[in-house]
């Protein structure tokens, strides 16, 4: 599995070592700008627009990626994902809002916002 996320916002990156040092590997975390997006199956706008979760040649993204990267990862996270009901419709709503609004978040560069 490979997570794309986006190097260029801090708050991104920030999350992305933080999923790394809780997960338990066997997965790999790349900023999309250093990610062979081609062989990925992956475009640009896509990797641009919201993270990205390639497992097996079968991409998913946003809230979707997300979610199943914390149950990849093992532990609390992946248990919480997997049996806790509404979890993912939370994640739904949360990754919206932290997407929607991650320019205002400390770190955040002009490449995080959206309009």
């Amino acid at each position: 599995m490979t997570l794309l996320y986006d190097g260029d916002c801090a708050f991104c990156a920030a999350t992305a070592v933080r999923m790394l040092r809780w997960g338990h590997g066997g997965y790999a975390v790349v900023p999309w700008q250093r990610a062979d997006l081609t062989a990925l199956g992956v475009t640009r706008e896509e990797a641009m627009s919201a993270v990205q979760r390639v497992d097996e040649g079968r991409v998913t993204s946003g809230a979707e990626a997300f979610s199943a990267a914390l149950c990849a990862m093992g532990g609390l996270w992946g248990g919480a994902g997997r049996v806790l009901p509404g979890v993912r419709a939370v994640a739904r709503r949360t990754y919206g809002l932290v997407a929607r609004n991650r320019h205002w978040l400390p770190g955040s560069t002009d490449a995080c916002r959206t309009d």
